[in-house]
């Protein structure tokens, strides 16, 4: 399993659009193939730049749901919504603590 981490920041204007839009994707995501975990967050100084965490199963799964129709709708909506370059990790999980 890896995790998929994505920091995005919108114009202030746009972020409830970005909630919104957010909400009534965000279990059909959940439920994409090899999807076990989402997330959303909010930074607490900067309320325009928010993160999702995701964790895979494999590469492969996540590659699956960027290749899908979900995604390219997803996408399409929310990319003219950002006031910045989204940046994004692949990250493996090394240790847990509960």
């Amino acid at each position: 399993m890896f995790i998929r981490i994505v920091k995005m920041s919108f114009h202030e204007e746009k972020i409830p659009a970005f909630l919104e839009n957010f909400e009534l994707v965000k279990n059909k995501i959940r439920n994409a193939a090899g999807n076990r975990f989402l997330e959303l967050y909010q930074d607490k100084n900067n309320k325009s730049i928010f993160f999702t965490y995701s964790y895979w199963e494999t590469e492969n799964d996540l590659e699956n749901y960027r290749n899908s129709e979900l995604f390219n709708e997803v996408w399409s909506f929310t990319k003219k919504l950002f006031n910045d370059k989204p940046e994004a990790w692949s990250v493996d999980k090394l240790a847990s603590i509960k």
